[in-house]
């Protein structure tokens, strides 16, 4: 697995911070979608992110926790949605492309449990996160392209 070191730009998004099991997270993106096409933001115009804070598979249901982003030039204003404001910071990341189905980003755990140990490289105070390269209803899950950030010192 090749793994690129760039500096991320600081990104400012609109998130919804979904707090809960995996397995409704689903109903979490419908309402950001639903909120995105309101609001009018188009996915060739503004890029996906996911900012998670924690791994499903080894913290509690109920404290498992993600962002849903799409990258914004201008504040989002109040709304029933619970989108807000947030910015993912500029900083030094390790890359990864994964190619294939995002309900197991096995480069995410590459990252951390392969390539970090032996990279002498820190991590740095913000979690992995996720661009979601393409995606919509017609992208197949072997078709999918998702890019991992490690954020590192």
């Amino acid at each position: 697995m090749k793994v690129h070191i760039i500096n991320f730009p600081e990104t400012k998004v609109a998130a919804l911070e979904h707090i809960g099991p995996p397995e409704t997270e689903y109903l979490s993106i419908q309402k950001f979608i639903a909120w995105r096409i309101e609001n009018k933001y188009p996915l060739d115009k503004h890029k996906g992110y996911g900012v998670h804070y924690n791994d499903p598979k080894t913290v509690s249901p109920d404290q498992y926790q993600v962002d849903l982003c799409i990258s914004v030039d201008e504040d989002v204003a109040e709304n029933n949605y619970g989108v807000i404001n947030k910015i993912i910071p500029a900083g030094k990341c390790a890359l990864v492309r994964h190619l294939g189905s995002r309900q197991n980003i096995s480069s995410a755990r590459y990252l951390y449990e392969e390539w970090l140990p032996k990279s002498n490289e820190s991590l740095r105070d913000f979690p992995i996160f996720f661009h979601y390269v393409n995606v919509g209803p017609n992208i197949k899950d072997d078709d999918m392209i998702t890019d991992v950030y490690l954020p590192i010192i």
